[in-house]
C-alpha cells in the first residue's frame, strides 16, 4: 500500500513525496548495503543538476533493482526526496535538520585547532581565531611560531572589530543589517595612523575584503603589526567566526598577505567541512598535460588580484584596464612595456572611453567620470545605489553611444546581478535580472546580434539586438562551458563574427563560431584569464587580463603569472571599441 513518513509528532509530513513502502525481504542489509546507500547520497549531492534514475543508474553502475530499493530507502527517511514535476532525486529535508543538531553541538575550537597547528608552522607567525562577543572581536584560541619577534595574542583578549583583520571580515560578511547595528554601536576609534575613522572609508574596505573573501589589516590597530583574516560559515551561509595570521609588518608584506589571505579561506571551509558544511570549491584544477600555446607572451607580470576590463584606445595607442581589487585603473603601453597605475578608494570594474575626451569608470558607486591624469572621479549615475551589496562586474559601449553594463553581488553569493543600458542622456533601462556574476558582453560585427555571458551557470547568451533603440530580443544560449572545463568570463568579437571568450579556472581561451560552435582553443600558462580585448594598430594582438585572486600558493606555484597581462597575436582583426556618447 502507499504510505507517508511519519513526522516527529507522529503524523504525516504535509507536502511529502509519496513512496511505495519497500517489503522488509527487498530492503538490502547488512555493511554492504549501508555503505552503498552513503555512496549514493554523495553522488546525489555531488551532481551538478538533480539527476535522474538513469543518470544515478550510470553513475553509480548499481543493478536496477538494488538502486530502486536504496532510493525507496532514502526517500522513506526523508534523506532524499523526489521532485514529480520533472522525477528527478535530490537531498531531502532530513539531512538540514540533522545538520542543526551538528552545529548545535559544533566544537569551534576543536574542529580548528589542527588548522591553527598547520597555519602557524607554515607561516611561522601567530594563527587565531576570534569570533564576535558585545561588539568586539574575542580571541578564542591561538597558536605561535613567530618567536621572540612575533606578535602573540592572549585567549580571552578583545580587540575592536573595524581597525582587526579578524573584526573587519566578520564585518565584512555580516547580513546588512547585522553590520548597520553594529556600526550604530560602535566608535571608529583611532589606534594608529592607519586605523579607519570615517565610516565611508571602512565601508568601502569591508566592501573590497568580501569581493577578496578575505580582510587586511595593514598596522591599522597596533603599529608595526599586520594582519589577514578570513570568514569561517556554518552550515547557513552565516560568518560564526574568523581565522587569522597576525605578525611584524617586516615580514608580513603586503604580497605575502594576500597570499596567505587565499589560504586562510580555504582553511575556514576546511574548518567548516571538518563539522558537516560542504566545502566550497574555490580552487582551480591543476594544469592539463596539454601545453601552453607558444605564442602567448606575458608582457606585464604585474600580480594583479582581480585584472579585468582591457580597452584599447586607438587614439593613445594604449591598452586601459582595471584591477578590481586593488582598486586601480592602468594604463599599459605595449610600445615600451611600461605600465601607469592610479589608486581608487574603492572598487573599480571597467572604464570606457568617451567621445568628448577622458574617461568614465564603472565604480562600486555607479557610473562616475575618471579623470586618469588626477585620478578624480565624478559621480554620474548609479542604477543600483539603493543595492549597496552589489557591485558593477563589466561594460561595454555599443556604437549608438550607450554603455552597457552588468552587476553582480559582491561575493557572488545570490542572483542579484541585472543588465543594464545607459543612454549618452544619463537615462538607464534594467534589461535583465536574475543574474549571478553578469560578465562578458560585445556585438556581431552587423550590430545585429548581443553576446552576453552570465559565468554562474556558464552559459554565453545570444540576443537579436535592434541598433537604434537598443531593445533585445529572442535571448538563446549560444555556448555552453561545463563546470568542470570552467565558467565563461570577458569576451569580444573578431571582424568575420567568431566569439573569443577567457574561461576563468580553465587555464584557455575559446573561440567561437557565428552558429556557437567551439573552432579554437587556447591554451594559457595561468588558470584565471578574465577578460580580452583586441588592439594594436592592426587590432590584431589579443590582449589578456588575468586574476590571482582566491587561487592558493600551491596554484600560484604551478602559475606564478596569474595576475599579470599577456597577448596573443590573431590572425582576424577585431573590432574597434565604440566609445560613450555622454
Amino acid at each position: 500500500m502507499d504510505v507517508r513518513p511519519h513526522d516527529r509528532r507522529g503524523g504525516t509530513g504535509a507536502g511529502e513525496t509519496q513512496v511505495l513502502k519497500p517489503d522488509e525481504r527487498d530492503v538490502p542489509t547488512g555493511a554492504a548495503a549501508l555503505a552503498k546507500g552513503l555512496y549514493l547520497l554523495d553522488v546525489i549531492g555531488e551532481a551538478p543538476s538533480p539527476p535522474r534514475f538513469k543518470d544515478l543508474q550510470a553513475a553509480t553502475g548499481l543493478p536496477k533493482g538494488t538502486l530502486a530499493r536504496l532510493l525507496n530507502t532514502l526517500v522513506l527517511f526523508r534523506l532524499i526526496r523526489q521532485e514529480d514535476s520533472d522525477n528527478t532525486y535530490r537531498l531531502g529535508h532530513r539531512l538540514f535538520e540533522l545538520a542543526h543538531r551538528v552545529w548545535e553541538s559544533f566544537d569551534l575550537r576543536g574542529a580548528a585547532a589542527p588548522v591553527l597547528e598547520r597555519l602557524a608552522d607554515e607561516t611561522r607567525e601567530t594563527a587565531a581565531l576570534c569570533a564576535i562577543d558585545n561588539d568586539e572581536a574575542l580571541y578564542i584560541d591561538q597558536r605561535s611560531r613567530g618567536g621572540a619577534y612575533g606578535f602573540r595574542i592572549e585567549i580571552g583578549r578583545r580587540a575592536p572589530l573595524h581597525c582587526t583583520a579578524g573584526g573587519k571580515a566578520l564585518l565584512a560578511f555580516a547580513q546588512p543589517h547585522e553590520q548597520r547595528a553594529i556600526f550604530d554601536r560602535i566608535r571608529l576609534e583611532r589606534f594608529t595612523d592607519a586605523s579607519f575613522t570615517q565610516e565611508d572609508a571602512l565601508l568601502a574596505d569591508l566592501a573590497l575584503a568580501r569581493a577578496r573573501g578575505y580582510a587586511v589589516s595593514l598596522e591599522e590597530h597596533v603599529a608595526g603589526v599586520s594582519s589577514v583574516a578570513a570568514p569561517i560559515f556554518d552550515h547557513t551561509g552565516r560568518a560564526v567566526a574568523a581565522i587569522g595570521v597576525f605578525g611584524p609588518s617586516s615580514r608580513l608584506t603586503s604580497e605575502r598577505l594576500h597570499v596567505t589571505g587565499r589560504d586562510l579561506m580555504a582553511a575556514g571551509r576546511q574548518i567548516s567541512g571538518n563539522v558537516g558544511a560542504t566545502p566550497m570549491n574555490i580552487t582551480p584544477s591543476t594544469r592539463s598535460g596539454r601545453a601552453t600555446d607558444p605564442q602567448v607572451e606575458c608582457v606585464l607580470p604585474w600580480g594583479a588580484h582581480l585584472a579585468e576590463g582591457p580597452v584599447w584606445s586607438a587614439r593613445e595607442k594604449r591598452l586601459y584596464w582595471v584591477d578590481i581589487l586593488a582598486p586601480s585603473v592602468n594604463r599599459f603601453d605595449p610600445a615600451t612595456r611600461a605600465n601607469e597605475e592610479v589608486m581608487l578608494p574603492r572598487l573599480v570594474s571597467a572604464v570606457v572611453e568617451r567621445r568628448g575626451g577622458g574617461l568614465a569608470a564603472l565604480t562600486q558607486d555607479g557610473l562616475e567620470a575618471f579623470d586618469f591624469a588626477s585620478g578624480a572621479l565624478s559621480p554620474l549615475v548609479d542604477p543600483e545605489a539603493e543595492i549597496p551589496d552589489n557591485r558593477f562586474n563589466d561594460g561595454k559601449c555599443d556604437r549608438r553611444g550607450r554603455l552597457w553594463a552588468g552587476t553582480m553581488r559582491l561575493d557572488a553569493s545570490r542572483t542579484s546581478g541585472s543588465l543594464y543600458a545607459i543612454a549618452p542622456d544619463l537615462t538607464w533601462e534594467r534589461r535583465e535580472s536574475g543574474l549571478t556574476v553578469a560578465n562578458g558582453l560585445d556585438w556581431s560585427p552587423d550590430g545585429r546580434t548581443f553576446y552576453f555571458a552570465d559565468s554562474a551557470p556558464g552559459r554565453i547568451y545570444a540576443y537579436d539586438f535592434e541598433m537604434e533603440t537598443g531593445r533585445l530580443a529572442r535571448r538563446r544560449v549560444f555556448a555552453e562551458i561545463d563546470a568542470t572545463i570552467g565558467r565563461p568570463d570577458g569576451l569580444a568579437v573578431d571582424s568575420e563574427g567568431f566569439v573569443w571568450c577567457a574561461v576563468w579556472d580553465g587555464w584557455c581561451l575559446h573561440r567561437y563560431a557565428p552558429n556557437g560552435a567551439l573552432v579554437r582553443e587556447v591554451r594559457l600558462p595561468i588558470p584565471r584569464p578574465t577578460s580580452i580585448a583586441f588592439g594594436g594598430d592592426d587590432l590584431k594582438t589579443l590582449f589578456i587580463t588575468s586574476a590571482r585572486v582566491r587561487l592558493p600558493s600551491r596554484i600560484l606555484a604551478e602559475a606564478p603569472f596569474s595576475g599579470g597581462l599577456f597577448t596573443l597575436p590573431v590572425d582576424v582583426a577585431g573590432l574597434p571599441a565604440s566609445e560613450f556618447a555622454a
